[in-house]
């Protein structure tokens, strides 16, 4: 054991070492990332910048985490993460993706905030395959939001939370006229549908209170045309990353951390940044030595992930309407849908069928053949008359190991203040993801700026142990504050 430490003295002078070893030995400013996704990533190339030490473990054999950026079509296809969600310069990835000069495809503009898409480039159809008239479309559109309004109301007159299904219940009891039939019926449920989408969860468990305190930036909704790959890249370059390390164990002690794997090693280091997704936490997969805070594991408990998947469908050719999003109306939000036309964006003959929800769960039981069958069944009932797809790509993010979850949402009766709990660092501990970002959780660009405010939080902690600290030294370059106008079409 002691002649294996030895030769190991070079990594443990960096505060990394495959053994049991003393932190003690080590002098250099050292820091575990663990995590591969935007936040880790963003974390450790932030801290490798401000001339820390720095290792990154990822349980996948690929970098990215909820970003997946697939090639198999010959072509990029974000099967994860896929816009950015205000394309604006006051985004925080907007100066990087302008610099990498990474095109965007905006899909809607600032008056869009429960729905990726513009309406006017969007083709709704009944089960039938009949298209919905799109003037029914917008006055229901504008339906939907008399009834968002009469919400708000009914939380006002209620000091107990409640779901968004119980407050549309009792508005449509308040008010009848608002309870539509027929085909407005369908449209309406469509407009649910969406809504859950946005949450990638059902109805009935979003939290009236919470589910608007995110803060919605402006310019739209932007598809990122090359994918996000690019800009995961971009922030690894040069990074010490261990993939397929799977974190089982986290010691904490005064004076540093020491992380195990999955396969037996070991990694010690000053501090570490836990930047795991939210369901991976909820599942206790990683042992914590001393256990975190009970308001830590509250925090974790009681924060809301849910699930949306994508079936990618490729086609020989492009047999569907020339719009940004086709959409299925139906009696329920369980049983409408809707596709993501890549061809308008990309040119590409792709469409892509995003269940969220108990739809995705109930679909995440299938085959990736029978969940692609189901996706192309569905295209089928709005357009008869569609070629098989020549292949098909099938996202499982809710019983993925390494993610069991697509992005946290609020749920019934807990407070928006989870957020920030679960960002809070323990000792010498720090953590990042969607999930830690009070103002834009369930987003990348989210990710991102947990992932750079834990990089401080740790710099700060680390240095002023070491009694170094120097408020005035900047974590990133100068470049880094350098902003390049983005790419965006919408043609």
């Amino acid at each position: 054991m002691e002649s294996g430490c030895k030769s190991n003295r070079a990594q443990l002078r960096r505060g990394l070492c495959f053994s049991d070893a003393d932190r003690s030995e080590a002098s250099s400013r050292t820091v575990i990332v663990i995590g591969g996704g935007m936040a880790g990533i963003a974390a450790a190339r932030t801290l490798h910048d401000a001339s820390f030490q720095v290792v990154l473990l990822e349980s996948r054999d690929r970098l990215g985490g909820r970003v997946h950026t697939n090639y198999s079509f010959g072509f990029p296809i974000d099967l994860g993460a896929s816009w950015l969600h205000g394309v604006c310069q006051e985004n925080p990835l907007a100066p990087l993706i302008g610099r990498l000069g990474l095109p965007l495809y905006r899909t809607s503009g600032d008056n869009s905030v429960l729905y990726d898409h513009d309406l006017e480039s969007y083709a709704l159809f009944d089960m039938d395959g009949n298209q919905v008239p799109q003037e029914l479309v917008t006055k229901i559109g504008v339906t939907f939001e008399t009834i968002l309004k009469e919400t708000e109301k009914v939380r006002e007159e209620n000091a107990e939370d409640m779901s968004i299904f119980r407050a549309l219940t009792i508005v449509f009891e308040r008010r009848p006229e608002l309870r539509l039939e027929g085909l407005s019926h369908k449209v309406l449920q469509w407009y649910l549908c969406r809504m859950e989408g946005w949450f990638a969860a059902d109805a009935d468990t979003i939290s009236l209170k919470s589910w608007d305190q995110e803060e919605l930036l402006p310019g739209g909704h932007g598809l990122m045309v090359r994918g996000y790959l690019p800009v995961i890249n971009t922030l690894a370059k040069g990074l010490d990353i261990r993939l397929s390390h799977r974190v089982t164990n986290i010691v904490r002690r005064n004076n540093g951390v020491k992380v195990t794997t999955e396969n037996g090693r070991t990694f010690v280091a000053d501090a570490a940044v836990v930047a795991v997704p939210l369901g991976v936490l909820k599942a206790r997969t990683i042992n914590f030595e001393p256990r975190l805070p009970d308001w830590k594991e509250e925090a974790i408990k009681d924060l809301g992930v849910g699930i949306e998947n994508k079936i990618v469908l490729h086609f020989e050719e492009v047999f569907w309407p020339n719009v940004e999003f086709l959409g299925v109306v139906a009696e329920t939000s369980y049983s409408c849908s809707y596709f993501l036309n890549l061809h308008k964006a990309t040119g590409h003959s792709v469409l892509v069928y995003m269940p969220a929800g108990q739809l995705a769960k109930d679909i995440e039981k299938m085959s990736d053949e029978a969940a692609a069958n189901f996706a192309f069944m569905q295209l089928k009932k709005i357009l008869p008359e569609a070629s098989d797809p020549i292949q098909y790509l099938v996202s499982r993010w809710g019983s993925d190991i390494n993610s069991l979850g697509s992005y946290s949402y609020d749920t019934v009766g807990k407070s928006h203040d989870l957020y920030e709990r679960l960002r809070i660092p323990v000792d010498n501990l720090f953590f990042a993801g969607e999930a830690t970002s009070t103002s834009y959780p369930g987003s990348v660009h989210g990710a991102f700026s947990t992932g750079l405010m834990a990089a401080e939080d740790c710099r700060m902690r680390v240095l002023e142990r070491y009694g170094e600290l120097d408020l005035f030294q900047p974590v990133m370059g100068e470049d880094a504050l350098v902003s390049v106008p983005l790419l965006i079409s919408r043609m």
